[in-house]
């Protein structure tokens, strides 16, 4: 199978070595021409046999994204598929598939977890669309996803948008486990009696009922710098955090953790907070996101223009 991929960044340069491991024949395309195979879109798009091109947008979300698929719109024929996995809005998806649907070109929406992770342990896959184009390209996500049951690390979640809202959801919880470990790390070390709160945190990765891969990096973080002396406890948020309450409140639906773990990365943005410095820890792990060095000044915060959590 030949894909054109869209987007070489942490992910997206990973994902194409993932995919080519599998045998899949990928051409990537990156405004960086030093890790782009072609020097254009139009070129990546002349790669690919017409009517039958499957091109994968691995770009922030908004902007970035609209540019590309109004661009790819303009090239591509019909019968061909779009498949945005970057960390867009939802209520996006329709949009583009009506744009593209207009010239008989075909759109798939993925919600992509797995970070910096996944070239090696594959990605939580999450997926809106046809059944048919889903379908269609199902080689690709079994190339992406993890090793085992499919149904364990891919879903067809529904329609179009069904996918990005899936990831949303995931990204919203993610908040609040990364939360609550980040505030049961703070606690243990405020007591003096616990001197070992690393070794603590890591005795409860096996046969306890919180052990989770997110617990496994925290304590990765742990050992690496036992009192996150070398970051800032500053946080970012990506959007999908924010999505994730705004829906809620529309549909009237409880989310007081969640809710309550963004506005602590609000939080982490006015004075220094331990449990903070642990959520930041932890998105560097997880998925490679920058971290500002202890002492360094705060920038203003743009959420909706980067790629978001694993």
């Amino acid at each position: 199978m030949r894909i054109g991929l869209v987007g070489l960044g942490r992910m997206g340069a990973n994902m194409r070595d993932r995919m080519r491991n599998a045998g899949i024949e990928v051409t990537g395309y990156d405004r960086n021409p030093e890790v782009s195979d072609v020097a254009s879109l139009a070129e990546l798009v002349e790669a690919l046999p017409a009517g039958e091109r499957v091109v994968w947008v691995m770009v922030p979300a908004g902007a970035v994204t609209h540019s590309v698929i109004e661009e790819l719109g303009g090239l591509l024929a019909e019968g061909d598929l779009v498949i945005d996995g970057g960390n867009s809005y939802f209520g996006d998806d329709r949009g583009h598939a009506e744009q593209l649907g207009a010239k008989g070109v075909h759109f798939v929406d993925v919600g992509v977890s797995g970070g910096v992770w996944g070239l090696a342990n594959g990605y939580g896959l999450m997926v809106g669309g046809d059944q048919a184009q889903v379908e269609r390209v199902m080689p690709v996500f079994d190339a992406l996803r993890p090793e085992g049951p499919r149904e364990e690390g891919f879903v067809h979640a529904g329609e179009v948008g069904a996918g990005h809202y899936a990831k949303m959801v995931h990204n919203g919880i993610e908040y609040g486990l990364m939360q609550a470990y980040a505030e049961g790390y703070e606690l243990l070390a405020a007591k003096d009696i616990v001197t070992d709160v690393a070794g603590t945190m890591k005795a409860w990765q096996r046969g306890t009922v919180v052990r989770s891969w997110l617990l496994e990096l925290l304590v990765k973080a742990l050992e690496e710098d036992q009192a996150f002396e070398a970051i800032d406890d500053w946080v970012a948020d990506s959007g999908e955090g924010r999505w994730t309450v705004d829906e809620a409140i529309e549909a009237a639906v409880p989310l007081p953790v969640i809710t309550a773990a963004l506005f602590a990365r609000f939080q982490s943005r006015q004075e220094q907070s331990p449990a903070m410095k642990a959520v930041a820890a932890l998105r560097q792990q997880f998925g490679g996101h920058a971290v500002k060095a202890a002492g360094a000044p705060i920038s203003g915060d743009a959420p909706s223009g980067v790629r978001s959590e694993g």
